[in-house]
């Protein structure tokens, strides 16, 4: 018995042969002559399944039903207690399936199964609970400022939504962009990536146990370029949020720019983590580790370049470059494991490649910079840590998305402020200093959606989410969301007779 087949049966839980969608509360059948594409555990590389891939067709017929059960009302006109209920219901069901959760994405995207049980997979339901609890409270608006007149302002759900959920995170990115969406009335069809179907498939279907409108949710399965186009450039589709890298959302943004179609993009990072020499050391070493380590290093917000002090750099590189190699790199499936595997082969080489550009242009490597082919066949790359003097190498500019960092030595505040905004990207922030003055101006001064000041990756969910330039259009957040998927509606109302011209009217 292999260590996956080990890993099901201790969760008495099976693997299909062939994945499908999930259309209209019920997996989409096999069919004979459809594209097929292996499916493989990242862990060892083995084929686990092989998933179906719906065409053109498959998601017409998908993005039907949701737009029929949009109109039957059965969600869309459902009361506010109601769905609020039934979130909660979802939630709770999500928190007893942990670990079959867990160990479905952790055989698709190869994340440790220590991170999903810690973070991913709470945060999926923390997502459906939060949004419950929001449209308890949200409020419309009344002006009367007008003599004679009442104006209420009110929302609609904007229809059906096209969610395009990552590979590197499915479960807790998913959940925000269902839960963003059907909160407040909204049908959808999600395409999670074609290499990590499993999750989302099984979240669908707690969802459902939970009360959950069959239909009201629908998953197509597929490449890009096949199903992914086929549902951006549908004229049936009222909302379009995206997360994941900015070459496909320029492709995406084409196709929804034929409709008018509005979009919502969450994309890349490549993130400045400024060290200042008044940093608490240990505790800047401990968070840099996390923010750049954390989900193997395939994460948007990773804080990959590393801005240290003159003063204090040999001391920080040193307590750094030691821990990255103490790093326990291994079997997803292994509670111990810090770092697994890259998600897919395809990726796994994208990495390896970017770090073969980074020594061919100059920048000294402190530790890893090599596959661990001696873990076996699995996708894995050692946690690689350079040192650059540059800040326009590819490795500083180019999103990585894997277990790379770069440290980059500076004199002054204004010089590292300034090496943190060369970058076409702003997701993230961070830095690490005891002086309020710094932290000010690191606030003021640092073009990103989000910063962190001596900590790292804590999100509240009441605050936006997003980044400047290339990294996103739009923000995900309670009031966002309820901005980007509804449509907003006036009503003026008379108060008394209010008096009215009298055109035509004989004197």
């Amino acid at each position: 018995m292999t260590t996956v087949q080990q890993a099901m049966a201790d969760l008495e839980l099976t693997l299909p042969e062939v994945i499908t969608g999930y259309v209209d509360g019920a997996a989409i059948p096999v069919r004979d002559g459809a594209s097929r594409h292996p499916v493989h555990f990242p862990g060892t590389g083995e084929q686990i399944s092989s998933l179906q891939e719906d065409d053109p067709a498959a998601v017409g017929e998908a993005i039907e039903c949701a737009r029929s059960h949009f109109q039957d009302g059965a969600w869309s006109r459902a009361s506010t207690a109601t769905r609020q209920s039934i979130f909660r219901r979802a939630a709770t069901l999500i928190r007893q399936h942990a670990e079959a959760l867990g160990l479905l994405e952790c055989l698709c995207a190869g994340l440790p199964s220590s991170h999903l049980a810690s973070r991913q997979v709470p945060r999926a339901a923390d997502n459906l609970d939060f949004f419950a609890d929001y449209i308890g409270v949200m409020a419309g608006e009344t002006f009367e400022q007008l003599p004679g007149y009442q104006t209420s302002v009110t929302r609609q759900p904007a229809g059906v939504a096209a969610l395009f959920a990552p590979w590197n995170a499915p479960l807790a990115l998913a959940s925000m962009q269902i839960a963003s969406s059907l909160a407040f009335g909204n049908t959808c069809v999600l395409k999670p990536s074609e290499f990590t179907p499993l999750s989302i498939l099984k979240l669908v279907t707690l969802m459902e146990e939970a009360g959950l409108p069959p239909g009201t949710i629908n998953v197509v399965n597929g490449r890009g370029a096949v199903t992914g186009a086929a549902l951006a450039g549908s004229p049936d589709i009222d909302r379009i949020a995206f997360t994941g890298g900015g070459s496909t959302a320029r492709q995406v943004m084409t196709a929804a720019a034929a409709h008018l179609t509005p979009v919502h993009f969450e994309l890349g990072g490549k993130s400045a983590n400024i060290v200042f020499d008044d940093a608490d050391i240990e505790r800047a070493v401990d968070g840099s580790l996390v923010n750049v380590f954390s989900n193997s290093g395939q994460i948007c917000i990773a804080g990959s370049r590393i801005l240290v002090q003159r003063q204090i750099a040999a001391r920080f590189t040193e307590a750094f470059v030691a821990r990255t190699r103490a790093l326990i790199v291994g079997n997803p499936l292994d509670a111990e494991t810090e770092v697994g595997p890259m998600a897919f082969k395809a990726h796994w080489q994208r990495v390896l490649d970017h770090i073969e550009r980074a020594k061919l242009e100059g920048a000294t490597l402190l530790c890893g910079g090599e596959a661990r082919r001696d873990l076996g066949d699995g996708y894995f790359v050692a946690p690689t840590v350079f040192q650059v003097d540059n800040n326009q190498v590819a490795l500083c500019q180019e999103e990585v998305f894997g277990p790379v960092v770069s440290i980059q030595v500076f004199d002054d505040d204004d010089e590292a402020l300034s090496i943190a905004n060369d970058s076409r990207f702003g997701l993230v922030g961070y830095c690490w200093t005891r002086s309020l003055a710094r932290a000010q101006t690191f606030q003021q001064q640092v073009d990103a959606g989000t910063l962190w000041i001596n900590t790292p990756l804590a999100r509240d969910l009441r605050a936006p989410f997003g980044g400047f330039k290339e990294s996103g259009i739009g923000r995900d957040g309670p009031r966002q969301a309820a901005e980007f998927f509804t449509e907003e509606k006036a009503t003026i109302t008379a108060v008394g007779n209010t008096p009215i011209r009298k055109l035509g009217h004989s004197r």
